[in-house]
């Protein structure tokens, strides 16, 4: 294994050792920035939105949804990567400081468990009138106001989705 191999593995925490440490840096003044997704195949759309959410704050956290949540979100035939090799693909990243796989539907006991000073999404889970997320779409949003953690959204790369992505290789010849 590499150097930066073993770096990115270091990055990928259990959910225990990776409340220990948020715990530990933002009694020391820092703020975590956390988000969440699948993230199947990954895109610019995910690396500008990854990039914008490290700057937030000192450190950033991707909840990665398991293979298993992935099937119930997305279908039957997804992911099309599993989920250590995503988990290390993203762990890679220099603006991703921690990554944990969940296999929940939705991110909120994570969320519980870590109180992110700031949960980050993208902007396409905003109403068309700028209001706050229906609770329906962004599930994770009252369990971030239940204890008074920021939302913030990030502009949507439009054009730019693994769903699209797939049927473009689909119609390839």
């Amino acid at each position: 294994m590499s150097n930066l191999q073993a770096v990115a593995q270091k990055k990928i925490l259990q959910r225990a050792e990776l409340a220990a440490e948020v715990q530990r840096r933002q009694q020391a003044g820092e703020h975590c920035v956390f988000t969440n997704g699948c993230f199947d195949l990954l895109h610019l759309g995910h690396i500008r939105y990854l990039q914008e959410a490290r700057d937030l704050g000192d450190f950033l956290i991707l909840g990665l949804n398991s293979d298993e949540s992935v099937r119930q979100l997305k279908g039957p035939t997804r992911p099309l990567v599993a989920e250590q090799e995503r988990a290390e693909i993203l762990a890679a990243l220099s603006c991703i400081d921690y990554v944990t796989v969940f296999p929940e539907r939705t991110a909120g006991a994570l969320i519980d468990l870590l109180q992110p000073a700031i949960y980050v999404k993208g902007a396409d889970y905003v109403g068309a009138h700028g209001e706050l997320p229906d609770p329906q779409r962004l599930p994770e949003a009252p369990h971030v106001q239940a204890y008074n953690g920021a939302l913030r959204f990030i502009s949507y790369l439009p054009n730019h989705s693994t769903t699209a992505l797939i049927e473009k290789i689909k119609r390839l010849p």
